[in-house]
C-alpha cells in the first residue's frame, strides 16, 4: 500500500459538503428529507431571495441561488422555505472538520463547507478510495451531511474533481486525464475563473480550458498579470501549492488602535478617530477577503484603566462605514465621559467573505449591489486623488467650522 501511495506522489482530497446550508437544516429536522428545501432571506416576504437550495429543489425544479423567492415558489408550490441559521451552520462545520482531522493533521479549511486533506502518508488507513468512502459514509451517518470528494495529486485537480459528481460523488482526477476531461470544458467552469476573467479570456479568443492551457504565457501575463500565469499552470494540471493547515487560522481578528497625543474629552474628536480606525480595519479586511459580525472597541482612560466592549450583529460586514457605525454605538453606550488616551477597534472572529449569509429581501439585495458599486467608485477616486476628493456633508461642515480633527 505504501508503494502505491509513493508512485502517485501527493494524494490530495477536496471534501465539499453538498448544498451545505440546506443539508444542515435537513440534518436538524429529518422530516424535511425528500422535500424541496431552500434557505431564503425572509420566507414571509414575497420579495425574498434564495440563498441556498438542496438538490431536489435544484434538479427537479431548476431552483438556484439568488432566484427570487416568488419564482421559486411558482416552480415548486410545495417548497419548504427556511430562514438562515448561521450559528447552526458554523457549529456543524466545526464538527465536520473535527471529524476530518481524525484522518490527517494536514487539513486546510477552504471555507465553511469545504476543505483539503493531504493523505499522502495515510497508507495505513487503506487506499485513497477506501478512505474517501469511509469519510463520506461516516459524515452521512453521524452528521447527516452529504459530501462529494475529489481525489487528485494536487489541490486544483482535487477541487475540479469534487465538482464533477454531486451529490455524494467520489471522483479521481489524474494529471494524465486533464487533456481528455478538462480541456474540452469552457473556461468559466474552471476553478479560479469568474465571469469577468472569463470575458477577458473570451475577448482574446480563449473559450476552453484547453485553449487556456496552450495559450502563450506572455499573452496571459499581459492580460491578467501573475494570475494569468497561475491559471495556465492549473489548466495544464500543475499546482504546487501545499495543503496549509494554518491558512484558516491566520486571521481570527483584525484590529487597529491609536494612542492620542493628549487626553481627549470631546466626543466629536473621538468619533473622528474612530472613523480613521474603521477605515484602517476595513482596508485590511478587504485585503484578506474576510468579513465579521462582531465589533470590539477598546478605551483606555487617562488613568490607564482599560475596558473592552463588543457586540455581535446579525449580518456580517466589511465596509468602513458599517464598522464605524457599530463602533460609535459601543462608544456611546460604554464611554463614561472621562478623558480618553487610547482608542481601538477590532473586527472579531473574522471569516471568509464567501461564508457570509445576509438575510436580504430582493429590494435590499439590489440596494446592497448599488451601494457596493458606489463604495468601489469612491475608493478608486480616493486612491487616485486622495481621501479629500469626496467628503460627506458632515465632513464639509466640520472643515468649514475649523473642526477637522487636525488639532490632534
Amino acid at each position: 500500500m505504501e508503494a502505491t501511495y509513493q508512485k502517485r506522489s501527493r494524494v490530495i482530497f477536496h471534501v465539499d459538503c453538498n448544498s451545505f446550508f440546506a443539508s444542515c437544516e435537513i440534518a436538524r429536522d429529518s422530516s424535511l428529507k425528500g422535500k424541496a428545501v431552500v434557505v431564503a432571506g425572509d420566507p414571509k416576504e414575497r420579495k425574498g431571495v434564495v440563498l441556498a437550495a438542496n438538490y431536489i429543489a435544484k434538479q427537479r425544479f431548476g431552483i438556484y441561488t439568488t432566484m427570487p423567492l416568488w419564482e421559486a415558489k411558482k416552480r415548486c408550490p410545495q417548497l419548504v422555505v427556511l430562514k438562515p441559521d448561521f450559528h447552526l451552520y458554523r457549529k456543524i462545520s466545526e464538527k465536520v472538520f473535527q471529524f476530518l482531522a481524525t484522518f490527517t493533521p494536514v487539513l486546510e479549511r477552504a471555507s465553511i463547507d469545504e476543505g483539503y486533506l493531504d493523505i499522502t502518508d495515510c497508507y495505513s488507513l487503506g487506499s485513497p478510495l477506501d478512505i474517501a468512502e469511509q469519510i463520506q459514509k461516516e459524515l452521512l451517518q453521524t452528521l447527516h451531511i452529504p459530501v462529494s470528494i475529489g481525489i487528485a495529486p494536487n489541490k486544483f485537480l482535487a477541487k475540479m474533481a469534487s465538482n464533477m459528481k454531486k451529490p455524494l460523488g467520489i471522483t479521481v482526477l489524474r494529471k494524465r486525464d486533464v487533456p481528455k476531461v478538462l480541456w474540452p470544458l469552457p473556461v468559466q467552469e474552471m476553478h479560479g475563473i469568474g465571469d469577468k476573467t472569463a470575458k477577458k479570456l473570451n475577448n482574446i479568443g480563449i473559450f476552453t480550458i484547453g485553449e487556456l492551457a496552450k495559450a502563450e504565457k506572455v499573452t496571459l501575463q499581459n492580460l491578467l498579470g501573475i494570475t494569468g500565469v497561475r491559471l495556465k499552470e492549473w489548466a495544464n494540471g500543475i499546482d504546487p501549492r501545499p495543503v496549509d493547515p494554518e491558512s484558516g487560522e491566520k486571521w481570527k481578528s483584525i484590529g487597529s488602535s491609536t494612542t492620542l497625543p493628549r487626553n481627549v474629552t470631546e466626543e466629536r474628536i473621538l468619533l473622528e478617530v474612530l472613523r480613521d480606525l474603521a477605515q484602517s480595519v476595513s482596508n485590511r479586511m478587504k485585503q484578506k477577503g474576510v468579513v465579521s459580525s462582531t465589533v470590539q472597541i477598546m478605551i483606555r482612560y487617562s488613568n490607564f484603566q482599560t475596558i473592552t466592549r463588543s457586540k455581535t450583529w446579525e449580518n456580517p460586514f466589511q465596509e468602513a462605514e458599517e464598522i464605524f457605525q457599530r463602533a460609535v454605538y459601543l462608544l456611546k453606550r460604554h464611554w463614561n465621559g472621562n478623558p480618553v488616551r487610547l482608542l481601538g477597534i477590532t473586527a472579531v472572529d473574522v471569516f471568509d467573505k464567501k461564508e457570509a449569509v445576509k438575510q436580504l429581501d430582493l429590494f435590499h439585495f439590489e440596494e446592497e449591489a448599488k451601494k457596493e458599486s458606489l463604495w468601489n467608485t469612491i475608493e478608486r477616486l480616493q486612491q487616485k486623488f486622495g481621501n479629500s476628493i469626496i467628503q460627506r456633508g458632515s465632513e464639509l461642515f466640520r472643515d468649514k467650522s475649523g473642526d477637522n480633527g487636525k488639532s490632534l
